[in-house]
């Protein structure tokens, strides 16, 4: 049976089995935007600016499901316009290894190198860049590692699970002349970038709360945990890679996502969307404070990750709040709206159809029939491609995935901790208060 986390009439409930984040030293934003600046500027990265003609070569690291048809697809429907080539795929599991392989063959591209060793891809000589599409526990060890191999990288969102990586990856990253694109594309959909203008052009007056709710009849781990897979196919070692060791278990593997050792729950998972485009549309870095409560309510079996979660996050000096929630055992009810003095923006639809807004209920309404004008942006993946040639930083860089973690994180510790709890921009740490 899962365990229920709980806030107790302010009372912070004692900590179990979950290490205190690890305090690092202040740091200077301006020394970083300052570091950042000099390196777009440097004789060195010009150097290293590629010309139309330099055929970028692509690694994929983690090929399954969103790797191999999302991530992997998009790059071989860009290879030709953008002169990119996938020159290798990686995964310990070697079906899905197989069937990455396979898709860019079908695609009449050279045959790729095949890898089970992620470092092995990252020592390769014609590998540019690299997608990161693992497990969540995975992402910022595979991040650090490709920095320091010299690669540009896409990474697949959360970027961390704990401050302690999360620090040491955009220490990494913004201490480089990388480009890093996270992978949370939602803010790229024509419709946000239209609605961040509508929003900072300050037309629909103050924002004072934006809501997700996200609900789904069964958990999204579950159809991953459909997945057979034998011990002989797979690395399980690798896999576990910081983990503690434990004996083979299968269903931990194909159904990662339901075990909080290796993705915590929809807060980290599903919000990570919605966070990261309330932060795109209203310009807001990270939040100040959080309260979380949610457990397992519905689908009680081994996996631990809460099947029902709620979250409040203040946003402090930027004055509005943010409620995220989630429940698998319905799929009714779900909506994302921003709330604010002159209407609302209804951002619930990410097909990219155009938000919309509505005047109803506010003091000084918008006049009925606005409509948020259109706007023009090219798709997650080709904006991180043209990035790599022009050293431009894409749609969302290393500082997007930073405000993106420190966000569900936050919300992870009141989860498990059962009290608020605070983030410090200058010790970049989170504490109870």
């Amino acid at each position: 049976m899962g365990l229920t986390y709980f806030f107790a009439g302010g009372v912070c409930l004692p900590r179990i089995g979950v290490s205190p984040y690890a305090v690092l030293p202040p740091y200077n934003e301006s020394v970083m935007i300052a570091r950042r600046h000099l390196l777009a500027a440097s004789p060195l990265l010009a150097a290293r600016a590629r010309g139309a003609n330099d055929r970028i070569g692509i690694g994929l690291i983690g090929c399954g499901v969103r790797g191999v048809n999302s991530l992997l697809a998009e790059t071989l429907a860009l290879a030709e316009s953008q002169n990119v080539e996938p020159r290798a795929v990686c995964d310990i599991w070697r079906q899905q290894r197989d069937t990455a392989a396979g898709r860019i063959r079908q695609a009449g591209l050279a045959e790729p190198r095949q890898y089970s060793s992620y470092r092995e891809l990252l020592a390769s000589r014609d590998i540019d860049a690299v997608i990161i599409a693992t497990p969540d526990h995975q992402h910022c060890t595979m991040l650090i590692d490709a920095i320091r191999a010299g690669k540009d990288a896409y990474v697949e969102k959360p970027l961390a699970m704990d401050m302690k990586e999360l620090n040491a990856a955009y220490d990494a990253v913004t201490r480089s002349d990388r480009i890093v694109q996270m992978g949370t594309q939602i803010r790229s959909l024509p419709s946000s970038m239209a609605a961040r203008d509508f929003l900072r052009d300050q037309r629909l007056g103050r924002v004072l709360k934006v809501e997700q709710v996200r609900n789904s009849l069964r958990p999204y781990w579950h159809r991953y945990g459909e997945r057979t897979l034998e011990e002989s196919d797979t690395d399980w070692k690798a896999f576990l890679m910081h983990r503690r060791s434990r004996a083979w278990d299968a269903d931990q593997y194909t159904a990662w996502f339901g075990y909080r050792d290796f993705s915590r729950g929809p807060h980290s998972n599903l919000m990570v969307h919605f966070i990261d485009l309330v932060h795109h549309i209203t310009g807001a870095d990270t939040p100040l404070r959080a309260v979380t409560m949610g457990g397992v309510y519905r689908w009680k079996d081994a996996r631990n990750a809460p099947d029902s979660v709620e979250t409040i996050l203040d946003y402090g000096e930027n004055n509005f709040l943010v409620r995220y929630s989630t429940v698998f055992g319905t799929g009714a009810g779900n909506y994302l709206k921003f709330f604010a003095s002159r209407g609302t923006l209804d951002a619930s639809d990410w097909s990219g159809k155009p938000f919309t807004v509505s005047g109803v209920g506010a003091e000084e309404p918008l006049a009925p029939g606005t409509v948020i004008p259109e706007r023009e942006s090219d798709s997650h993946m080709l904006n991180w491609l043209k990035c790599l040639r022009t050293r431009q930083q894409p749609n969302a860089p290393i500082q997007a995935g930073y405000s993106h973690s420190v966000a569900v994180i936050l919300s992870d510790e009141s989860l498990i901790r059962g009290c608020r709890m605070v983030y410090d921009p200058q010790r970049r740490a989170i504490r109870q208060g």
